[in-house]
C-alpha cells in the first residue's frame, strides 16, 4: 500500500515505513540514540529528498526520544542537571545549524555535505568506539559486576583538570561544565544538519570522557534528544519548509512501539555489549553511505519509479491541506508536528506501561 507524501513529493509503501520506524525505535530505547544516523540514510535511499529526510527524521525522533525518556525517567536513568547543560549548548548549536542548512541548500551542496559528514563522523567514531568497547569488555569480564559505574578512560584524567567544575552527586562525578556545553553545541548542530539525535557522539563523550554510567548516559541522552529535536523541527518547518507531517507520524508510530522493547533490552544487555552494538551499526551505516555516494544514478532511478507509480494520489484534499499549512502557517505547522510527535511518544509509552501494570 503506497501513500503519497506532499512535502517530500514521493510515494512510499506504508508498511515499509512502519517497519523502519519500529527498527529505529528499538535502537533508540536500547542505545540512547535518536536513531537518525540510520533513519536519515534509509529515507534518502528509498527516494526521500535529503533536506526532507533530515527534517522529517528529526520530527520522528521527537516521538521515539519522548517514549524512551519516559521509560528511563521511571527507571531513574535521567540526570536533569547534566541534561540542562547539554541543552544549553544544544540550543545554540542547532540554531546555527539551521542557518548552515539554508545556505548549503541555496548553493546546491546540501546532499553532498550531508553524506560526506555521515561517512567521516560515523566511520571514525564507530571504529574508535568498537576498539575501546572490545578493550574495556575484556577488562570488565575479569571484574565482578557489582557496580554500574564504568571505568574511566585515559582522556577522563585530562578532563578532570579542566576549570568550572560541577558536582553530579547522583553519579558520583565532579566534572567541568565545559565538556557537556561543547558536546551539546556539536550535537545540536549535527541534529540540524544531518537529521540525527547525536547519540553516537553524545554516548562516547558521556561514558568515556565524563565517566557517566551507561544507563544514565542513555536516559540523559534521550532527554536531550527529545527537547533539541522539538526545537529543530519547528525551526526546519519555519526556515526551510522541510518537515513532512504524514511521513513523520507514520515513522513515529512505528518507533514508539519499538522503543518500548529497546528500553527493556538496554537493561538486559551488558553495558560494553551495548556500546559494541552501537559501534557496529555506525560502521555498517558508513559502508552503506559510501556505496550510495558511489552509485547515485541507481538511487535516482528508484526514486523516479516510486513517484510515477502513484501520481494519482497527489491531488487529494489532505495533501493540499498539509501543503497549505506548511507554507502559509509555518510556525503553527511546526508546533503541530512536534506536539503530535510528543503525544504519540508519551501516549504510547504510558499506555504500554499501564497495560503492563494491569497484567501484573
Amino acid at each position: 500500500m503506497y501513500i503519497f507524501f506532499p512535502i517530500a513529493e514521493v510515494s512510499v509503501n506504508i508498511f515499509l515505513l512502519l517497519g523502519i520506524g519500529v527498527g529505529v525505535g528499538v535502537l533508540s530505547g536500547m542505545l540512547g540514540v535518536g536513531g537518525g544516523f540510520i533513519l536519515t540514510p534509509i529515507l534518502m535511499m528509498i527516494g526521500i529528498p535529503p533536506l526532507i529526510s533530515v527534517a522529517t527524521a528529526t520530527n520522528q525522533f521527537v516521538a521515539s526520544a519522548a517514549a524512551g525518556t519516559v521509560f528511563h525517567l521511571r527507571a531513574g536513568n535521567v540526570n536533569i542537571r547534566l541534561g540542562i547543560l547539554l541543552l544549553a549548548g544544544g540550543l545554540v548549536g542547532s540554531t546555527l545549524g539551521i542557518r548552515v542548512v539554508l545556505y548549503l541548500e541555496e548553493i546546491g551542496n546540501f546532499e553532498f555535505v550531508v553524506k560526506g559528514l555521515y561517512v567521516l563522523l560515523l566511520g571514525s567514531i564507530g571504529i574508535l568506539m568498537l576498539t575501546e568497547s572490545l578493550r574495556s569488555g575484556k577488562i570488565d569480564d575479569s571484574i565482578p559486576e557489582i557496580s554500574e559505574f564504568e571505568s574511566k578512560s585515559t582522556l577522563t584524567k585530562i578532563i578532570e583538570n579542566m576549570p568550572f567544575k560541577m558536582n553530579f552527586p547522583l553519579m558520583r562525578i565532579r566534572a567541568s561544565v565545559i565538556i557537556p556545553l561543547i558536546a551539546g553545541f556539536i550535537v545540536g548542530g549535527l541534529t540540524s544538519i544531518m537529521g540525527v539525535g547525536g547519540g553516537f557522539i553524545m554516548m562516547p563523550i558521556l561514558v568515556y570522557l565524563l565517566g557517566v554510567p551507561t544507563l544514565v548516559a542513555v536516559g540523559t541522552s534521550l532527554f536531550q534528544v527529545m527537547i533539541i529535536s522539538t526545537y529543530v523541527t519547528i525551526q526546519q518547518a519555519v526556515v526551510n519548509n522541510s518537515v513532512d507531517l504524514p511521513l513523520a507520524m507514520i515513522l513515529a508510530i512505528g518507533s514508539v512501539i519499538g522503543v518500548q522493547f529497546g528500553g527493556k533490552l538496554s537493561q538486559r544487555i551488558k553495558s560494553h555489549h551495548i556500546r559494541i552494538i552501537l559501534a557496529a551499526l555506525l560502521i555498517l551505516v558508513t559502508v552503506v553511505m559510501v556505496i550510495d555516494i558511489l552509485s547515485p544514478e541507481e538511487k535516482i532511478s528508484q526514486s523516479s519509479e516510486i513517484n510515477i507509480a502513484n501520481t494519482a494520489q497527489v491531488f487529494n484534499s489532505f495533501n493540499s491541506a498539509v501543503l497549505s499549512a506548511s507554507r502559509e502557517h509555518a510556525l503553527i505547522y511546526g508546533f503541530t508536528c512536534t506536539v503530535l510527535a510528543l503525544i504519540i511518544g508519551v501516549g504510547v509509552s504510558v499506555i504500554f506501561h499501564s497495560s503492563k501494570s494491569k497484567n501484573k
